[in-house]
């Protein structure tokens, strides 16, 4: 899990505007309705946000979603809501394993495909969690700031 401690009020607050979209089945789809939801929103409010802060939304969406297909049974839902200057993504699929971190090489120092995802999702979003599904499986939340 990600070396952080999550702050409920950052995830709980009231006056979020709430987007659920439809369920993606591709990164690619995620990393365009976050863009979406976020310009509208920010633009409907008149709050001026960092390209490279959507940026980095846009790439923990992608790495969310990813996850979520290749290690998580598929996505399940998917929503975007912009809090002033922070966007909550969260993510559920199927699985009710946690994610983990994967060293770069094996044991013989052979380099690994992939496992760079969570690491990377951990580093730009200020706030995570994990939280199992009555139905089963995982839902992630995370909160990215936009300035």
């Amino acid at each position: 899990m990600c070396d952080r401690q999550t702050t409920p009020s950052a995830l709980e607050r009231s006056g979020v505007r709430r987007h659920r979209q439809s369920t993606p089945r591709r990164p690619a789809e995620a990393r365009s309705t976050v863009e979406h939801v976020v310009t509208e929103c920010c633009r409907a409010d008149h709050v001026v946000y960092d390209d490279g802060a959507l940026s980095d939304a846009v790439l923990v969406a992608s790495e969310l979603t990813t996850n979520a297909i290749l290690h998580g049974g598929g996505i399940t839902d998917f929503q975007v809501d912009v809090d002033g200057v922070d966007v909550r993504l969260s993510v559920s699929d199927r699985s009710a394993e946690l994610p983990v971190a994967v060293a770069p090489a094996d044991a013989q120092g052979r380099r690994r495909v992939g496992g760079r995802g969570w690491p990377i999702v951990c580093r730009l979003a200020r706030d995570v969690r994990v939280a199992d599904l009555p139905s089963g499986g995982k839902r992630i939340t995370v909160v990215v700031p936009l300035s």
